[in-house]
């Protein structure tokens, strides 16, 4: 996109201004929350846009995905759960048909939170890796990670998110930061729900199903695609119920809660991806982007 003249900066609520045609018409930026944390899923709304308008933005220079939303454009941003807290720079640019090219740039603070930490004692031949293992291990965390930057153009969940299994209890544990059999692991990606055995695992929202395997550390798992870089995980299935490429709606089975992979006991891990970023569950379920 070539950029046009930048408008005043603000870090919440900023307009700016196409000068053509004698008024001036007023765009405004918004994102929700003002103030997220790190794991939060935020977005960002760009209003008063035509829906076949061009909007392009980045954070950091990681670029954002648009979709018509609500009068205008939106975006969804996740915050890694390891990003530092403070300032990040965003900047938006739209060209629509008739107008100037119009940009704007600002700042989004992001705020410090707190995590847990768990301390846990598994089997040793579960921690201390041989060779092979080990290789297989990280042969499977790259298979993830080259899907994860998988952009899907279309959008395919809508509406609110919805718990993956029917327990009035939250998920526990995103972000904690682990000491297995005494030593430091990763940070927790995901949320966990303690519940039997063979529980029914149902589909957040709308997607197409992106992979279905059996891993070394997450067992059986189910990926679902949600469209624009959005996806969620449900890891240590008992069963499978899907087939890669089959579409779910929201609430739809995708299989049940078991213990494998690397697990102290039955239990379903469910993560959320934003591209790259490892973010909170439970703010997807929470997400006030509503249509």
């Amino acid at each position: 996109m070539t950029w046009g003249r930048i408008g005043v900066v603000a870090a919440l609520g900023l307009l700016f201004v196409s000068g053509t045609s004698g008024a001036a018409e007023k765009t405004s930026i918004s994102w929700h929350p003002s103030k997220p944390r790190p794991g939060d899923v935020a977005w960002l709304h760009v209003q008063n846009v035509v829906e076949i308008a061009t909007v392009e933005g980045s954070v950091d220079g990681r670029p954002l995905t648009f979709f018509p939303y609500a009068g205008g454009h939106a975006a969804l941003l996740g915050i890694d759960l390891e990003v530092k807290p403070g300032a990040h720079a965003w900047r938006v640019g739209v060209v629509e048909q008739g107008r100037e090219p119009r940009s704007a740039q600002g700042k989004l603070l992001v705020a410090r939170r707190n995590f847990p930490l768990e301390r846990l004692t598994l089997p040793q031949t579960m921690v201390d890796l041989d060779s092979e293992t080990e290789r297989r291990a990280v042969a499977e965390g790259k298979r993830l990670a080259i899907l994860y930057r998988t952009i899907t153009p279309e959008r395919l969940w809508r509406g609110k998110f919805t718990k993956p299994v029917g327990t009035p209890a939250a998920g526990t544990g995103f972000g904690a930061r682990r000491i297995i059999n005494g030593q430091a692991r990763s940070p927790h990606g995901g949320i966990d729900y303690s519940v039997p055995r063979g529980t029914p695992v149902v589909a957040a929202n709308t997607g197409r199903v992106a992979l279905v395997a059996e891993f070394f550390f997450p067992g059986r798992l189910v990926v679902l695609d949600h469209g624009l870089g959005l996806y969620t995980l449900y890891f240590h299935l008992d069963t499978a119920s899907v087939a890669e490429g089959e579409r779910l709606e929201r609430g739809q089975t995708l299989g049940s809660v078991g213990a494998t992979g690397r697990a102290t006991g039955p239990h379903l891990h469910f993560g959320a991806q934003v591209g790259a970023a490892r973010v909170d569950p439970a703010t997807l379920l929470g997400l006030s982007l509503l249509d």
